[in-house]
């Protein structure tokens, strides 16, 4: 595979221009696509050197902080449609934590079996992915259901559109992956110059794991805020009930 130098990635730079071109003339400012475009490339030089480190020295407890690490900026994101409500940012662990965690121990053991869990080389790049859309999917699921609340429609029907809502990106993604697009893991392995036909078992483990995963996080979210507003409602009418009988008296 072909290396890029820095001078080569440099050329990347042109379609942050355009874009910024854009945001400038109809928006009135283009930092917002400067300062992202930055961002992104720091963030993944420094991570570039992290995992080399990473790699060279594995070890169960930084592999383990930097997975806690992952969660905590994953959930801290998926809350920014909705302001960082408070809130919201429990259920939001617990939903990240639960659905990516337990589809990356299926990944790992069951479907890929390797001999150390803490392997950073295998269990950083997947649980990425992972983290990732699930971030997505409750990202989703919890501003539409804000949303839908807010207009005042019913719970369980606010439930049901903010699912299918989260749901809309895996599922398109399973119907345009080999038609429309190589995802990112099949196209760095072919490139890498892994076997497609390897390449291909591969990507099957990571869209079935992402969709499980942003599912599951999507629905473990919902629930856990239904449940937090049918306790609210309770926690509302008790109250009620108690002025009204005290009045009695």
């Amino acid at each position: 595979m072909n290396v890029i130098s820095w001078w080569s990635l440099a050329w990347c730079a042109i379609p942050v221009v355009l874009i910024a071109v854009v945001y400038a003339r109809w928006a009135g400012k283009a930092s917002e696509v400067l300062l992202s475009a930055a961002r992104m490339t720091l963030q993944l030089i420094g991570v570039g050197y992290v995992l080399v480190a990473l790699f060279e020295n594995p070890s169960p407890w930084i592999t383990g902080a930097v997975l806690v690490l992952m969660v905590c900026i994953a959930s801290w994101i998926a809350l920014r449609p909705v302001d960082h409500q408070r809130n919201y940012l429990k259920p939001t662990l617990i939903a990240l934590t639960c659905s990516a965690g337990l589809h990356l121990l299926i990944s790992l053991i069951l479907v890929i079996g390797v001999e150390t869990w803490y392997e950073p080389r295998v269990i950083i790049p997947l649980a990425g992915m992972y983290f990732a859309n699930t971030m997505n999917a409750i990202s989703l699921a919890t501003e539409r259901y804000h949303a839908e609340l807010q207009e005042g429609k019913p719970e369980p029907k606010a439930r049901l559109t903010a699912f299918q809502a989260a749901m809309i990106p895996q599922i398109n993604s399973l119907l345009a992956v080999g038609l429309v697009s190589l995802p990112g893991m099949m196209t760095g392995q072919i490139l890498s110059g892994v076997s497609p036909l390897i390449a291909v078992r591969y990507q099957i483990m990571i869209m079935t794991m992402v969709l499980g995963s942003g599912g599951c996080g999507a629905a473990l979210m919902l629930w856990q805020l239904g449940r937090a507003g049918q306790l609210g409602v309770q926690a509302d009418n008790g109250l009620t009930n108690h002025k009204l009988t005290d009045n009695d008296k």
